[in-house]
Order: C-alpha cells, then sequence, then structure tokens
C-alpha cells in the first residue's frame, strides 16, 4: 500500500471532479465491491466515481494512468462473472448516473448512455412504435453499458441476435483518457478496421464505453406462445433440435426439473412438478404463419413424448409463461447460494452437455438446476450450494471446474454471453489455446500498456 500515492489520487479526484461526484465513506465502498457474482475475493476499493458525463470519466482515467492505479468500470452490478468487481486500491468508475435515452424515431436508431437499463431502451423506443431486441432475463435492472461490455444476450436472440448486432457506434475512453468515437449513426460503414465490435465483449479491459448508438427496429409483433412439458429431457432436447432444423422461432427456451419446482414455489402456476423439462417456445411471424409454426412445433414436442402441450397468442398469458423463465435464476437462488455459469455447445451436442452436467452434480452431490437459451445451445447451470457448509462450497466449486471443462471438451465454450470476468479467467487459456491467447494479449497491451483498465478480469495477471 503506498500511502502517499493514494492521498494524491484522492486529492486529485476531488480537485479535478463535481463535487459529490468521488466516494471514499468507507460504509458507503462496500456497496461497490461485488456484482451479482458476489466474487468472494473482490477487493475494497480506494474511491468511487460516479461519473455522469465522459469528461468525468475521462479524469479519473487520467489520474489513474497519471499514478498507475487500476480503474474498475461498473454499470448496474447486474454481471454474474464477477466482471466489474473491485480490486483493493483500485478507483471503480461508476457509471449508474449516466442514463440518458435519446431516440431518433426516423433513422431508427437509439443514442444511450451506459447507465440506462435495457428494459428503460425498450420502453423509450416502444413509444416511436420501435423496438430494442436484446433482452437478457435481467432486462429491467440491468445496464446497457455492461450489456455491451460481455455481449449480452436474451430469450430472442435466437432469432434476433445479441448486443453486438445492434451497436452501430460507441464513444469510449481509452487507457490514457483519450475519448473516441467509433463507428455511427450508419447501417453500413467498412472504413478501416471493425474497432467498435473490437469493444464489444471486451469487459472494460480496453476501454470504458460511455455512449452507445444503437439500431432499433419495428415493433415486435404479438407472438404466440407454447409451453410444453416431458418426461425426459432427452425428448426434450430432440425436440429443440428438429424444431431449429425447420424454423427461426422468436424463442425457444429449456427449465430442467430443479428450475421448474423453483419457479412453480415462487409462481404457484401450477407447472408440472414431475416433468423433466419445460420448453417454451414463440413465433412472433405473422398471424396465419405462426399459427402453422407453432402447430408443426406441437406435432414435434409430441413426436418427441411431451405429455402436456399448450399454445396461446393471448399477450398476457404469453407474459405471464415468459416471466416464469425471467424468474428462474431468483428463484433457484432461494434454494441455496449460486455459482452461476454460462456454458455454450454446438446445438446437435446440447442433450450431452446437460446429461453430462448431470453426471456432475451426482459425482459431486451438489445441486444443479439448468435454465438455457435451447436455441442457441447456450446452457445457465445453476450450482446451489450452503455457503456455511463448507465442503459442499468445495464440492460448488469442483462441479463448476469440470462443467467448463466439460463445454470446451464438447466444442463449446466458457460463456455465451455472460462474460469470463474474474470466475472464469482460469479456463479462458484452455479455450482459446496459446496462439488465439496470445493475439488477446496483444491487443490489450497495445491499448491498455500500465494494465489499469479493470486488472484481473478476463486476462488475470499480466
Amino acid at each position: 500500500m503506498d500511502l502517499d500515492r493514494d492521498a494524491r489520487v484522492i486529492s486529485a479526484l476531488a480537485a479535478e471532479l463535481p463535487e459529490g461526484a468521488v466516494v471514499t465513506n468507507p460504509d458507503s465502498l462496500q456497496a461497490y465491491r461485488h456484482d451479482r457474482a458476489e466474487e468472494a475475493a473482490a477487493g475494497t476499493p480506494l474511491a468511487v466515481v460516479r461519473a455522469t458525463c465522459t469528461e468525468d470519466v475521462q479524469a479519473a482515467v487520467r489520474i489513474a494512468a497519471r499514478e498507475g492505479v487500476g480503474i474498475v468500470p461498473r454499470g448496474a452490478g447486474s454481471g454474474l462473472s464477477g466482471g466489474s468487481s473491485a480490486v483493493d486500491g483500485a478507483i471503480v468508475v461508476s457509471l449508474e448516473r449516466m442514463r440518458r435515452i435519446t431516440i431518433d424515431a426516423a433513422l431508427q436508431m437509439a443514442v444511450v448512455q451506459p447507465g440506462a437499463f435495457n428494459a428503460e431502451v425498450k420502453a423509450a423506443a416502444a413509444e416511436h412504435g420501435l423496438w430494442y431486441p436484446p433482452d437478457p432475463s435481467s432486462q429491467a435492472f440491468c445496464s446497457i453499458g455492461g450489456n455491451i461490455a460481455t455481449n449480452a444476450g436474451g430469450l430472442c436472440c435466437v432469432k434476433y441476435g445479441v448486443t453486438t448486432d445492434y451497436v452501430l457506434g460507441l464513444t469510449v475512453v481509452l487507457a490514457d483518457g483519450r475519448a473516441v468515437t467509433l463507428g455511427g449513426p450508419r447501417l453500413k460503414d467498412v472504413a478501416g478496421l471493425s474497432l467498435t465490435k473490437l469493444f464489444v465483449g471486451s469487459e472494460g479491459t480496453l476501454g470504458i464505453v460511455t455512449e452507445a448508438v444503437l439500431r432499433l427496429v419495428p415493433a415486435q409483433r404479438t407472438p404466440t406462445t407454447l409451453v410444453a412439458m416431458f418426461p425426459t429431457v432427452a425428448g426434450a432436447i430432440r425436440a429443440v433440435v428438429d424444431i431449429k432444423a425447420t424454423m427461426r422461432p422468436s424463442m425457444l427456451e429449456f427449465m430442467d426439473q430443479v428450475t421448474i419446482n423453483a419457479v412453480e414455489d415462487v409462481t404457484r402456476m401450477e407447472l408440472d412438478r414431475t416433468a423433466a423439462a419445460m420448453l417454451i417456445v414463440q413465433s412472433d411471424e405473422p398471424t396465419e404463419v405462426a399459427a402453422a409454426q407453432i402447430e408443426t412445433i406441437e406435432q414435434t414436442c409430441g413426436l418427441h413424448g411431451a405429455t402436456e402441450v399448450y399454445a396461446t397468442s393471448d399477450p398476457d398469458e404469453s407474459e405471464a409463461l415468459i416471466e416464469a423463465r425471467r424468474l428462474a435464476v431468483p428463484a433457484v437462488e432461494k434454494r441455496g447460494k449460486l455459482l452461476l455459469e454460462d456454458a455454450g455447445v454446438p446445438l446437435p451436442r446440447l442433450g450431452e452437455l446437460i446429461e453430462g452436467m448431470r453426471e456432475i452434480a451426482d459425482r459431486h452431490d451438489v445441486e444443479i438446476a439448468v435454465v438455457a437459451h435451447a436455441g442457441d445451445g447456450n446452457t445457465h447451470p445453476l450450482i446451489v450450494f450452503d455457503p456455511a457448509d463448507a465442503a459442499q462450497e468445495a464440492s460448488a466449486n469442483l462441479a463448476f471446474g469440470e462443467v467448463m471443462d466439460l463445454a470446451i471438451a464438447l466444442g463449446g465454450t466458457i460463456t455465451g454471453e455472460h462474460g469470463v470476468g474474474r470466475l472464469k479467467q482460469p479456463w479462458l487459456a484452455d479455450y482459446l489455446g496459446d496462439d488465439v491467447l496470445e493475439l488477446n494479449l496483444r491487443i490489450k497491451s497495445a491499448l491498455d500498456p500500465q494494465n489499469i483498465l479493470n486488472p484481473g478480469a478476463m486476462f488475470g495477471a499480466i
């Protein structure tokens, strides 16, 4: 600890930033230590800068660069991989106050500050008959900046794509404090390297996003929703593969028995607690096409053993069924502390991944609930444990690692949309391989030679 340097940093922040923007009170700092992953190794920041504009972020970064102090960008703190966990002695730059949203209906675009919630952008777009499709289950409380940092997806991404597909431009503060504008309000632009895309999914390790230009699309048609219950996971997964082989639904989600029961405990929707798996499928095609798709999906589910199939075009009923899926993580969270993963595989291997998770759970005597964006092969295994039981926590951590290893072995990925953060960093090298990891590190070093931007996230100690 360098007390003289710490004093200089705090003094400089107070001098260069607006009154009330700098937080150093020890009690207040505690709220900025963890994201939703609640990483045990999270540190305590030296100070928190609650920025309101790009210039505030620039001032904080310039001071950090001058003093060689780490700087951790933070949005809503809803991340699930420890990507915004604080580092001892670093500055946390909180973007929670940067909430401005401007809609350009003629261009079908939104200019958004990073602290705005995903749901707020959707609501603002809807006032103009437009829609912002990326829709994480946490849309009500996750920020656009965090979505960009992890390239978040969501329930509709099986048809509409993920965050990067809707980012047209960014304002980014670099590691030396310069602010650069990348891309902009143009649907086509191939001049120079695709730097905008480089920063999407970079988890704040290359720069801090302070504004985004987002592509909007015409409002989604009212979808028709189908729910199917299966006595076996294998039957449900075969149905998923067959559905995707012939059509592109706007949603294709999976919940296993543990998740079904956790959600039923909360919602009392009369879900079948004995079912091994549940699929939630939507079509938002025009009415006649959607009806034909849903009929085909119903037949497909029946062929693979579905015991109950229910379809509705009623908007309120549809929303209630989708809300059950969105509640999956908080519902399972009531059963104990979670280690939440984000492993994905090529769709034909989804069944192997889920079955492998069952074997891992049995081997380590831990509970693993599985919810998935099944149409993308992207699973969210939720490893449940009692934090007061040291042996159970150790088993949960072993299971976490084995799920990562299994995903890699099946030709999959250690994260589809939550990011590497700090929790999955130990598996990054195995996933990328030596040459690709070296290329990643070369880019990181070129843009952040002091390694002050989100140190420890994604790449670990470098």
